[in-house]
């Protein structure tokens, strides 16, 4: 539900009776009507509901979003319609721009009151989310720009049709080509409208949004981290979000982690025992959105982009030594062809490495319990360049780090041989911010109280850009550069050589 005070937008109502209101509807799968009400928020008395508004197909193919499949050269497309396969045949008709397409089968997906674990989720908060379709675009040529569009074919041989649209395929691993990231947390969604709905505190959403869809000429493949729609177990805000980003992701791949407000539900088998998520316990997330991960239950994977490799965790699963998901992360870097991918990234929701918030500086611990104690052995063995968070809602850098020892001195043109993990916080995607403890962090080289994104522009297998964007007006607020060749890769720093001894 959404909402606006009438005196608001037309300041005389209450002494004329006149007013009016602004609201952005989207097609969610059935029929629209405004109430009014009088006695605000703490006395509600219904005075008015308008006729229906319709949808003219309220069953329509919507909101298509791309992800990397389980291979380079496989590109899949999610999306969302009012069409199960008992009254419609789903599928995807695609080719290379300007040549002949294919048509492509599509797989269906719904979920039902009893898939939660909770309230709201359960409750209040319940909505049909309609059907999800995802089809697998296979043997794609690299940096290949593709048509598509989403259809359903009816039992009585009618087609209904989405709009076309376009992507560029996947680079071929180790392919050497201007290649650009972008990595950010905790976004959500706002109203365009300027309306009213429950949790709204996502106010740096839209100006995120923006940037992104404004720039995006400039960008290859994007990184949500985690707390991606903060529903919290109200339903519809789903639809809502994919509407939201529909620009984005109809046209890049928009890749998702699994953070707290995803998954986190008690006995739920979520590391964390909270309520989070509002009883969706991740399967709004593994659902709506697709990751190329062996078990979408537990929502950690891999995937190569030309010179970049991710290694994508779940935070919200034990990723501790011993663990399946620490073998994961150590077979994922260990697996990277360094010579072709010179750029290893790994990528978590909560913070695992560094970040100055104030919850951690009064813990004493600058990191999530437990956090890097197993994996900072990891991350330093297998030469990790940078590790990106989000959950903590601002921005900040640290120095190359390895046991809260700074490395290297130098805090913006990094040359030579790797010395220690840079790790970011990138929380700054639109959720209401986090404080600063007032503490001296020494590792921490630039921090922003702000709405923001990150970007990595790989320009060849030597040379690397981070930049670091507000979202406000998307200028570059903070930036540093890596230069290595494959000899500094292979080179030795603390901890990250095989121990040799006279006899080898």
């Amino acid at each position: 539900m959404q909402f606006q005070y009438a005196n608001y937008s037309s300041p005389r109502y209450k002494a004329t009776g006149k007013g009016s209101v602004r609201l952005l509807l989207i097609n969610q799968r059935s029929d629209f009507s405004f109430a009014l009400f009088s006695g605000g928020l703490s006395k509600p008395k219904l005075v008015a509901v308008s006729n229906k508004v319709t949808f003219a197909n309220p069953n329509a193919p919507l909101y298509p979003r791309l992800a990397q499949g389980k291979t380079w050269n496989e590109m899949t497309v999610t999306w969302t319609s009012g069409y199960g396969i008992s009254s419609a045949e789903p599928f995807i008709e695609w080719g290379q721009k300007g040549d002949v397409r294919v048509r492509s089968p599509t797989g269906t997906l719904t979920i039902d009151r009893s898939s939660m674990c909770g309230p709201p989720a359960r409750t209040v908060g319940w909505r049909d989310p309609g059907f999800i379709h995802t089809s697998f675009l296979k043997e794609l040529w690299p940096n290949t720009v593709y048509t598509y569009k989403l259809g359903h074919k009816l039992f009585n041989g009618t087609y209904i049709w989405s709009p076309e649209y376009q992507f560029k395929a996947s680079p071929y691993p180790g392919q050497d080509s201007v290649q650009r990231v972008v990595i950010f947390g905790d976004m959500g969604k706002d109203e365009p409208d300027g309306s009213n709905v429950y949790n709204n505190y996502q106010h740096g959403a839209l100006n995120t949004t923006k940037q992104l869809i404004d720039d995006l000429k400039n960008i290859d493949i994007v990184f949500h981290i985690g707390d991606i729609v903060y529903a919290n177990g109200y339903i519809s805000q789903w639809d809502q979000f994919t509407a939201q980003v529909a620009p984005i992701t109809s046209k890049v791949p928009y890749m998702v982690a699994s953070g707290n407000h995803e998954r986190d539900w008690p006995g739920s088998g979520s590391f964390y025992g909270t309520k989070d998520s509002g009883g969706e316990c991740g399967v709004m997330a593994e659902t709506m959105f697709y990751v190329p991960a062996e078990n979408r239950a537990k929502f950690w994977y891999s995937t190569d982009y030309g010179m970049f490799r991710f290694c994508v965790a779940d935070t919200e699963h034990d990723w501790r030594e011993g663990t399946e998901q620490y073998e994961f992360i150590e077979r994922c870097f260990a697996s990277a062809d360094r010579r072709k991918q010179p750029w290893l990234i790994f990528i978590a929701h909560r913070v695992l490495g560094y970040s100055s918030a104030s919850w951690y500086g009064a813990q004493g611990s600058f990191e999530e319990p437990m956090g890097r104690e197993s994996l900072q052995k990891l991350w330093q063995k297998y030469k990790v360049d940078i590790a990106f968070y989000g959950h903590v809602h601002n921005y900040e850098r640290t120095c190359p780090i390895y046991q809260n020892i700074c490395l290297d001195k130098e805090k913006h043109n990094y040359k030579g041989p790797f010395n220690g993990t840079i790790h970011v916080v990138a929380g700054g995607g639109g959720s209401g911010l986090a404080d600063f403890t007032p503490l001296n962090t020494t590792w921490s080289l630039f921090k922003d109280h702000d709405y923001g994104f990150t970007k990595l522009t790989a320009f060849d297998h030597s040379n690397l850009l981070f930049e670091y964007k507000k979202s406000s007006d998307g200028k570059v607020y903070d930036s540093f550069t890596i230069n290595r060749d494959y000899r500094d890769i292979l080179a030795c720093s603390v901890d990250n050589c095989s121990p040799t001894t006279l006899a080898s």
